[in-house]
């Protein structure tokens, strides 16, 4: 499918130069350290007002980066991050850990929806259900205080529920959690590493509680949790525009296909955030095509699919907060149409179809 200059490369000799030129890496230990300096060491000597300014710059450029660390955990689960699966464990395990998700816990049932993207029975998470089984309550929430109330309760809370509790994910015959070693997510083989996920989670934990012993609770909450919330609602922001969107078909079972399904995503823009977020938001199409190429050849493979894709390929660079906006007031349920499911939106005044397939 590629040439011989693209990402797939020849075997290397092994006393081949390094390169001396500037890596394509970026430093985010090395930036978050720094801020961590910046706050503790200069913070408490700014009088107010600036104080107040600083603290809530210094837990969004923090939250921000987190997210690409974050970003790099992931990259580690779909073994892009290294030629060696337990130096991309090892280093997922401890940056997922470090943000509080369960590194092999979300691996497995994140490999489960790459391997059903699209699919109305069997993807893992943003399940849109059919018109006739939408809940009791949108019909009520179908305004803009009901979605700024949505919106607001997915950023902060959509991640953590999802562990915890599957919400947002694929409907099993019964209670479904993350952490659980036996939750039908997983099989047989995988559960002894839910239990390591398990425990790192609980030594993650262990050290905050006794930093807050040490620094004290409000010290914690600052410099570590409020980041953190941020990262979650990345996390959920990212994905979910990613998965969501007035172009996207599903599928049922008689039309899915893995390949229609990896396509049914959509690259978006976040500006500068691209960079920060090692471009998982503006090469996602590539992602579910080619899950382990690493982030900085990311770019260079989504280039060179494009003129293959054609049509298929789906980028939208609606700002991201107009485009959430839009596409969680519009992308509501899907509906059955001659055999196949297509898209149906609901506006705030009338109901309209997107074109077929």
């Amino acid at each position: 499918m590629f040439g011989p200059t693209t990402i797939i490369e020849q075997k290397k000799n092994p006393l081949q130069r390094v390169p001396c030129s500037k890596p394509p890496f970026t430093v985010d230990l090395i930036l978050i350290s720094f801020f961590y300096y910046i706050t503790t060491t200069y913070f408490h000597l700014l009088p107010p007002p600036y104080s107040y300014l600083a603290w809530p710059a210094y837990w969004i450029v923090q939250g921000c980066v987190c997210t690409g660390i974050w970003v790099i955990g992931h990259e580690c689960d779909h073994q892009g991050f290294s030629e060696y699966q337990w130096v991309d464990d090892t280093v997922g395990l401890i940056l997922h850990s470090a943000l509080l998700t369960p590194y092999f816990s979300w691996k497995h049932s994140h490999r489960r929806h790459h391997s059903n993207t699209g699919s109305l029975e069997n993807d893992e998470v943003y399940i849109l259900r059919l018109k006739s089984k939408l809940r009791w309550y949108y019909k009520y929430l179908n305004n803009p205080l009901g979605q700024v109330l949505i919106l607001a309760f997915t950023l902060t809370f959509g991640w953590p529920l999802y562990l915890l509790f599957n919400v947002s994910g694929r409907n099993y015959d019964r209670f479904t959690c993350h952490y659980d070693p036996y939750s039908p997510i997983y099989s047989d083989h995988e559960r002894l590493q839910i239990y390591i996920s398990d425990v790192s989670m609980i030594a993650t934990i262990y050290v905050s509680y006794h930093v807050a012993l040490t620094k004290g609770l409000a010290w914690l909450v600052c410099i570590y949790w409020v980041p953190l919330l941020i990262v979650n609602g990345f996390i959920v922001l990212i994905t979910l525009l990613h998965h969501t969107h007035s172009s996207l078909p599903h599928y049922d079972s008689s039309e899915w296909h893995y390949l229609k399904g990896a396509l049914a995503t959509v690259d978006r823009d976040y500006g500068m955030l691209n960079k920060v977020f090692h471009n998982v938001t503006d090469t996602h199409v590539l992602h579910h095509i080619f899950p382990n190429i690493s982030h900085y050849h990311a770019m260079e493979a989504t280039k060179a699919i494009k003129p293959l894709l054609r049509e298929y390929y789906q980028l939208d660079d609606t700002p991201i907060f107009k485009a959430l906006w839009r596409d969680t007031k519009e992308c509501i349920y899907v509906e059955k149409d001659e055999g196949s499911l297509k898209k149906v939106f609901t506006g705030t005044k009338t109901s309209f179809e997107s074109k077929e397939e």
